[in-house]
């Protein structure tokens, strides 16, 4: 079997609840539900397009650090809390992934886990070495 190596990003959350930034198996990176969170609230503030341009970098760090680049995605989703902006998180989302075009998912959700966050997003990638 292929060895485990768990991606930390050094939040408290992680030990609580049970998870990690992002895992790697093998030639597989999934990457959780990642927010623009920061200690005097989302980075970006209510500008959904800079809380997803910060969300898609802290995803990009985490896959480099699990040995990935944006270029292996093969997936992501964005859990907005407002559908209605979806375009301003698009058009960020696209800014990264545009000629890569992974699958993508966008769904609304009713909240996150701090009502001044406007999205999350998780990815996953295969690494083809």
């Amino acid at each position: 079997m292929s060895n485990r190596n768990n991606i930390s990003s050094g939040s408290d959350w992680e030990s609580k609840i049970g998870y990690s930034r992002a895992v790697r198996i093998g030639q597989q990176v999934s990457v959780s539900g990642t927010t623009a969170s920061g200690p005097d609230g989302p980075v970006g503030g209510d500008s959904l397009a800079e809380q997803t341009r910060e969300a898609v970098s802290r995803v990009v760090a985490a896959l480099a650090e699990a040995g990935a680049k944006p270029e292996d995605v093969i997936r992501t989703r964005i859990y907005l809390t407002d559908m209605s902006r979806w375009e301003e998180a698009g058009l960020a989302h696209g800014e990264v992934f545009g000629d890569i075009r992974p699958a993508t998912t966008i769904l609304e959700v009713s909240a996150l886990i701090d009502p001044a966050l406007l999205v999350e997003i998780e990815a996953d990638a295969l690494i083809v070495e």
